[in-house]
């Protein structure tokens, strides 16, 4: 706020005092009154008006200052609200009441689109559940009757019941936390299962199944590999060339990491288009080609990473949020004094440090960071708990789900 602002929010009640002030001071000077107490009028009239305005425009400045930097640095604008003080003024109190209200109303609508988009997703999964019972009625009818049914039949519904399970995999992607269950796994048997699925397709088209290396065990959702592994396969497949296509795999195996390879001679992609391959709704220039493109592609709605925080530093940081962006992390907190919402995530916390970080010297970053992963895999997967009945947390979590 500055004063040039003030005077011009002022500027009437200023031009009035003036007014009086002269008005005043002309008629004393024509009633013969002293110019020494004409001046003594003025001061004492002057003085306080402009102790008034100064502290008045002060305080403002203050106030609203405060508001402008508290604003600023908030990541979400709507809650200002809440974390600005109340203020004494009546007009500013007017104002953030009115503020209040918005935000009620805005918190209103975004949790009726969230109920909204809840109860679709909900829907989603329920008819995807209820269609595979007959698909997989269909499914074996075609078998019984095989040989009077062509055999492309069970291929189109197999197609059918890939879509159906894409659906339901696209519906839970954004919410990957709750549908993510970590675990070691054979990569291998992963990958010979998608091939098995999509092994007629690939004797129709005559495509060669090359594998390299692949005999690896990694840490991650097998369900979710296989789901991405076969998106790929689908799309080697359609895009395929009619002479000699073939489909090659093989890991590359990195220190902390191992890449699989999944390399085609099909019609490829054009470069100028690979920067959008992510993308949904990409098709690109060959997509186009192609009439029967759907634009799903590889794209699979981005699941981020979550960071949980109190409301304190962390809540209103703008610095603090620019770096979550950067890692592409979603934050999450706490309730409005509900303090227990933190209990999980520092009970784990203070699980780690006692039981690993405090019992070792680290002489680097990497063997910290090492130590961490080792520690959530022992803890999620071999750490039995008295209170999960004797089971690790990803064991009494798959129990549940069956459950």
């Amino acid at each position: 706020m500055k004063l040039v602002d003030y005077i011009k929010d002022n500027l009437i009640f200023l031009i009035i005092n003036f007014m009086i002030i002269f008005i005043l001071s002309i008629g004393l000077l024509a009633s013969n009154v002293s110019y020494q107490l004409i001046f003594l009028l003025i001061v004492i009239w002057v003085g306080p008006f402009l102790s008034y305005m100064i502290i008045d425009f002060r305080r403002k400045k203050k106030y609203f200052d405060n508001v402008i930097s508290i604003c600023e640095n908030l990541d979400k604008k709507f809650l200002l609200s809440e974390v600005i003080g109340k203020p004494k003024n009546l007009n500013e109190y007017l104002i953030y009441d009115i503020l209040k209200e918005t935000n009620k109303s805005m918190r209103d609508n975004v949790n009726y689109y969230k109920n909204m988009q809840n109860d679709y997703k909900e829907y989603i999964e329920t008819w995807v559940h209820e269609i595979k019972t007959p698909i997989a009625s269909t499914m074996l009818f075609v078998e019984n009757n095989s040989d009077t049914i062509p055999g492309y039949i069970k291929e189109e519904l197999q197609k059918i019941e890939d879509y159906v399970e894409q659906v339901l995999y696209y519906s839970r992607s954004n919410n990957v936390n709750k549908d993510y269950i970590v675990k070691s796994f054979s990569l291998e048997n992963s990958i010979r299962k998608v091939i098995r699925k999509n092994a007629r397709s690939c004797i129709n088209k005559k495509i060669t199944i090359n594998i390299g290396n692949i005999d690896h065990t990694v840490y991650s959702d097998p369900k979710w590999v296989e789901f991405i592994i076969n998106q790929i396969v689908v799309n080697s497949i359609k895009y395929s060339k009619n002479e000699n296509p073939s489909i090659n795999l093989d890991c590359v195996v990195n220190k902390n990491n191992i890449v699989l390879n999944i390399v085609d001679n099909g019609v490829g992609i054009c470069e100028r288009d690979i920067c959008r391959v992510f993308e949904k709704g990409f098709t690109g220039e060959n997509g186009r080609t192609y009439s029967k493109s759907t634009g799903i592609g590889l794209y699979v709605p981005t699941a981020k990473p979550i960071f949980h925080s109190d409301r304190g530093f962390q809540y209103t940081s703008k610095i603090f949020k620019s770096k979550l962006d950067n890692i592409s992390a979603t934050q999450s907190m706490s309730r409005v004094g509900r303090c227990i919402d933190n209990g999980p995530m520092e009970g784990f916390w203070g699980s780690l440090k006692s039981e690993m970080y405090y019992l070792k010297k680290f002489q680097t970053f990497d063997e910290l960071k090492l130590a961490i992963d080792n520690y959530i895999d022992f803890y999620n997967n071999k750490r039995l708990q008295k209170k999960l009945k004797g089971l690790s947390p990803m064991e009494y979590r798959e129990q549940t789900l069956v459950a």
